[in-house]
């Protein structure tokens, strides 16, 4: 692999943890509206932004039947993955909601593996051990006074995340344009949720309709950036870095919610730096 390829992989999946915590926030800030209509117009924003960039870049969005298998699973488990992810956001803080759904790029180097035959070394097995480890520290603090129930759909949503990506990846390496991927799933997410919103829709003032439309747009800055970093590199090489997003979550907690992390939370953060440093040095040996 490319060292261009590695370095914007590794800029991108930052990039996109940055706005996903964003998102997150604003999912947040939203109020009480169900969780599924939450993720109704988050998709929706970034079904609309997906397709004006294929209109501006007269991209073709019909793709080949030979890639109609990846693209449903990607579309299914992403699916998954959002419900899962706004339920947890609006049922536990939003720091361990966003650490639940950073399990997936420990799903998504397994399934590489499975899937794509993507050997990993003992010492890449280690960082990532290192930050799951982090994970666990961060969110043993936040376990003692939330549902069960909210917790294991957190981790449903890393798992579904975690696979959505490692289709990404395999779309990517077969030449599927990252806006084509992000067009499908997103319009797929809406779609699929549709009559829930039908039977069900909750009224929103004006305040909650712009601060969805926010999470929306960062979610399509997330989603775009995501895809980018996995169509560049293995995941066994960048997802690691997705889970600054924990920092990112934390410190926006802090700022607008006044969440202080306590000695668990720090120590889970420090584990996480020192594993994503090492994976780090460890690459940039490697493309050497």
């Amino acid at each position: 692999m490319k060292e261009e390829n590695y370095i914007k992989g590794m800029l991108m999946i930052i990039t996109s943890a940055f706005c996903f915590a964003c998102m997150n926030v604003c999912v947040r800030l939203a109020g009480d509206i169900p969780s599924v209509q939450k993720s109704f117009f988050r998709n929706l924003v970034a079904a609309a932004f997906a397709g004006v960039l294929l209109f501006k870049s007269h991209t073709h969005p019909v793709v080949s039947k030979k890639h109609w298998g990846a693209l449903f699973f990607r579309c299914l488990f992403g699916t998954m993955g959002i419900l899962c992810n706004f339920y947890a956001v609006d049922h536990l803080l939003v720091a361990d909601a966003s650490i639940l759904n950073k399990l997936s790029p420990f799903f998504a180097i397994l399934f590489s593996f499975l899937l794509l035959k993507e050997k990993i070394t003992a010492y890449q097995a280690g960082c990532v051990l290192l930050a799951f480890a982090g994970c666990l520290f961060v969110v043993r603090p936040g376990f003692q006074n939330a549902a069960l129930t909210p917790a294991l759909i957190g981790v449903c949503g890393g798992l579904g995340a975690g696979i959505a990506y490692t289709m990404v990846r395999i779309l990517g390496t077969r030449g599927v344009k990252g806006s084509v991927i992000v067009f499908y799933f997103s319009v797929f997410s809406c779609i699929a949720v549709l009559p829930w919103i039908f039977f069900n829709y909750t009224p929103m003032s004006l305040r909650q309709f712009v601060t969805l439309l926010m999470a929306g747009l960062f979610a399509a800055g997330g989603q775009f950036t995501i895809t980018a970093a996995y169509s560049c590199a293995p995941a066994r090489k960048i997802s690691i870095f997705d889970y600054s997003q924990i920092i990112f979550a934390s410190a926006l907690g802090f700022l607008l919610f006044g969440e202080i992390p306590d000695a668990y939370s720090l120590t889970g953060y420090t584990l996480i730096i020192l594993a994503s440093l090492g994976m780090f040095l460890y690459n940039q040996r490697a493309v050497q």
